[in-house]
């Protein structure tokens, strides 16, 4: 399923991230969207992007989000979620993040949207 709607690219990106589907979660992006994992540097591609998600899914936790605000010009959508992942970390002890994502999502022939840009940590990740 693909994003009909800017909104529901966040949708369907926790969807398929709790069902730990990295194909799915690939075919939300762009063939040469941005993402800025945490840590580390930005990634370009679906190859680096399909990696950098891997590891994410790799800490087997779950996901929630709830959509703060969305800024629409023509077909580029910029989008602002809180989010939170809960689970256990690799050394067993529980683990629990959270952050707010600010993502550009483009409206695509096919009329669905895809990620353009998916800073997970948002103004955060500006910082340090």
């Amino acid at each position: 399923m693909s994003a009909t709607a800017p909104e529901q690219a966040h949708e369907l990106f926790v969807e398929y991230f709790n069902a730990a589907n990295l194909d799915a979660l690939v075919s939300l992006y762009e063939p040469n969207a941005t993402l800025v994992p945490f840590p580390g540097e930005p990634v370009s591609g679906h190859a680096a992007i399909r990696e950098a998600l891997g590891g994410f899914l790799g800490l087997k936790c779950r996901m929630e989000l709830k959509i703060d605000k969305i800024f629409r010009a023509d077909d580029v959508a910029l989008i602002f979620s809180s989010w939170s992942l809960k689970g256990i970390a690799a050394d067993g002890k529980p683990l629990e993040l959270t952050g707010q994502t600010s993502d550009v999502v483009r409206h695509q022939p096919d009329n669905t949207w895809r990620f353009v840009i998916d800073i997970p940590q948002g103004a955060a990740a500006t910082k340090g």
